[in-house]
């Protein structure tokens, strides 16, 4: 398993990509135009809120990861057509190498399925292996709380400081 470091955790309250603040309306609204500019190659959300906004606001995900909480706290679970469910642990504060894997497969392998990924833990941190192994060109989208929802354009560079910062995490039992 990994683990942010200190350092990791004052960084990671910055937004990994563009913050798009504002209600929900605002926020989907804008997504939609970034959508219909970008072209992605693949959509992937990361959290229950920004999943459901965004199904909601009629953009469904390729790829939705969902955890059935919201700042910690247990909800209803978000029940969104997929073609095919998985399910994985990923404790709270971490990354299990198994969800990494796991994350890794679904992006490199399923392309021409919609696929919901149900974590039993958290799935906060798995932002990071979803931006490493979505297709360039991808938008990865996760909920900013009390603030919007951020949207990250996979890219080379992007890629490679999210694997940096994955090489640095200190390594747990």
């Amino acid at each position: 398993m990994r683990r942010l470091t200190p350092w990791q955790r004052r960084e990671g309250k910055f937004p990994l990509g563009l913050l798009i603040e504002g209600s929900f309306d605002e926020t989907i609204e804008k997504l939609k135009e970034i959508v219909e500019k970008e072209k992605p190659s693949m959509i992937v959300s990361v959290g229950d809120v920004v999943s459901e906004s965004m199904v909601k606001g009629g953009l469904v995900p390729d790829v939705y990861i969902i955890d059935s909480k919201v700042m910690r706290k247990t909800v209803p679970p978000f029940l969104a057509e997929a073609d095919e469910t998985r399910y994985i642990k990923n404790p709270p504060g971490v990354l299990a190498e198994e969800a990494i894997e796991e994350i890794q497969e679904v992006l490199e392998k399923i392309r021409e399925k919609r696929v919901k990924i149900v974590v039993e833990g958290e799935e906060d941190l798995l932002t990071l292996p979803s931006v490493l192994y979505a297709p360039e060109n991808s938008l990865v989208v996760y909920g900013q709380p009390q603030r919007g929802i951020v949207v990250v354009k996979v890219t080379k560079q992007v890629k490679e400081k999210v694997r940096q910062v994955l090489e640095a995490m200190e390594q747990t039992p």
